[in-house]
């Protein structure tokens, strides 16, 4: 890939991005840990590679403005008419299309091919650590979520059965199982290096929070008779 394709691409790329959470520098870092993955493994299409990374959410805006399409969807498909509306092949094209269509996490929408599942891959690492953390928090400031729920008996939960969303039930349900099943072993290896920060911070977090709840109840019921 030259220059002149480079450019192009993350010039479209750039003109797609309207989220914070999924910036173009999520998008950068994406393609960073891609490469560093495909340097470990085979037969790697740099080509397909790249662009797919660069372009791999092109359709969240569409997804932010009706969530009921699935950006990867949407962005496959982008992909494939910007690519062969500006001459690239049809082949090409479709290759592309199909690693972006299955970087999303879903069990029936599996990636096939070695370039897809390194932008899986990648794509899942920047949803681990402390930037996975970070991300969620800003995403859940977007959305106007709250960081946890509260129990019916007044104190916080910890996300693991909530039904409202929150950032402690994201954690539960999404960020603390997602350190298994990559397809590749430098990004399991990679994400299991980040583990514990988020670990840490979650569990840090939880504590403060009911602190402060435990002992400004005791405190209030003390002045409100």
């Amino acid at each position: 890939m030259d220059k002149k394709i480079y450019g192009l691409l993350e010039e479209y790329m750039v003109s797609c991005m309207d989220d914070s959470a999924h910036d173009k520098e999520h998008v950068y870092r994406v393609l960073y840990n891609a490469l560093d993955i495909a340097r470990t493994e085979k037969n790697v299409d740099y080509d397909v590679l790249i662009c797919a990374c660069l372009l791999h959410d092109i359709g969240r805006k569409e997804q932010f403005e009706n969530p009921a399409l699935c950006h990867a969807m949407v962005g496959g498909e982008k992909a494939y008419d910007f690519l062969v509306e500006h001459g690239f092949g049809e082949s090409y094209a479709e290759k592309v299309k199909c690693s972006i269509q299955t970087h999303r996490y879903r069990k029936s929408n599996p990636p096939r091919n070695i370039e897809a599942k390194i932008l899986f891959d990648a794509d899942k690492l920047d949803v681990s650590g402390a930037i996975g953390i970070a991300r969620t928090l800003i995403y859940k400031g977007i959305v106007s979520e709250p960081l946890y729920s509260l129990l019916p008996d007044g104190m916080v939960s910890n996300g693991e059965n909530d039904v409202s969303p929150s950032f402690f039930q994201e954690y539960k349900y999404k960020l603390e199982n997602l350190y298994s099943n990559f397809y590749t072993e430098r990004a399991a290896e990679v994400a299991k290096e980040r583990q514990q920060i988020a670990v840490d911070f979650y569990n840090c977090l939880y504590q403060e929070a009911n602190i402060a709840y435990q002992s400004g109840r005791i405190e209030l019921d003390k002045i409100i008779q």
